[in-house]
């Protein structure tokens, strides 16, 4: 039997500006911030040390049609080993009403040396619903080898398939290859910015390389996606907030 800590988080935004539920749990405690514009805002805090080994961790949020909400995180989230040597799950369940809109943004996840961290995101969008996700990812703190890390990232809109895609890094039974010319290339940190707009249903957005190693692109649906890999955190952040400039976001 695990360990480990056992969570589940959940947010839900009106189209008020309220939020009916706002509740913490274990290393995610939540908190609402202030917010420029029509936004409610919620910062995720971490409470305690995690995702360890072991831990079980989740995170709902739900946006009610017409309502807005923007989400992000007081620091970077550091996944460390747990005692047992067992892996770590972190699942985030995203839900857009028509009409509603969500950022999420939060701070990088770093994947420690001898961690082991599953992570995956899905969303649920309405046919007239707006996201702004951004994800960051980190292998190894400073002069550190890095954890092992599988992210997978899955997006519906309109009860239709936008997105799914998985990525995994790091030593161990990371899958072969990551570190090739083919996927980081001897790079520290790769992200990316996912933006849905109903805006790209009459004009996609325009394909665009952005750096060495950034490339914006539009998607099959009212999308765009911004990828990049960089040589840490910093220069990650910087080339995927111009890709969000490209945008408009």
């Amino acid at each position: 039997m695990s360990a480990g800590v056992t969570a589940h988080a959940r947010i839900v935004a009106a189209a008020d500006g309220s939020l009916p539920l706002l509740r913490g749990e274990g290393p995610l405690a939540l908190r609402r911030t202030r917010a420029a514009g029509p936004y409610a805002q919620v910062t995720v805090v971490g409470a305690m040390s995690g995702p360890l080994g072991g831990d079980r961790l989740r995170l709902t949020a739900e946006v009610a049609p017409g309502a807005a909400l923007r989400v992000d995180s007081a620091a970077a989230t550091v996944a460390l080993p747990g005692l047992g040597g067992e892996p770590a799950d972190y699942d985030v369940t995203l839900t857009v009403g028509e009409g509603g809109e969500l950022r999420w943004l939060p701070e990088p996840l770093i994947a420690a040396a001898g961690s082991d961290l599953r992570t995956t995101t899905r969303v649920d969008l309405a046919a007239g619903a707006r996201l702004v996700l951004r994800e960051q990812l980190v292998l190894g703190r400073a002069a550190e080898a890095p954890g092992r890390l599988a992210s997978r990232l899955v997006v519906r809109h309109a009860g239709r398939p936008l997105l799914d895609q998985e990525l995994s890094f790091g030593g161990g039974q990371g899958a072969p290859g990551w570190d090739g010319g083919a996927v980081l290339g001897g790079h520290r940190a790769v992200g990316q910015l996912l933006v849905v707009d109903p805006v790209f249903e009459d004009k996609s957005a325009e394909a665009r390389v952005l750096s060495e190693t950034a490339v914006l692109t539009p998607l099959a649906g009212p999308a765009a996606l911004v990828t990049a890999v960089a040589q840490d955190a910093l220069a990650l952040g910087r080339q995927l907030a111009e890709g969000a400039t490209h945008l408009g976001v």
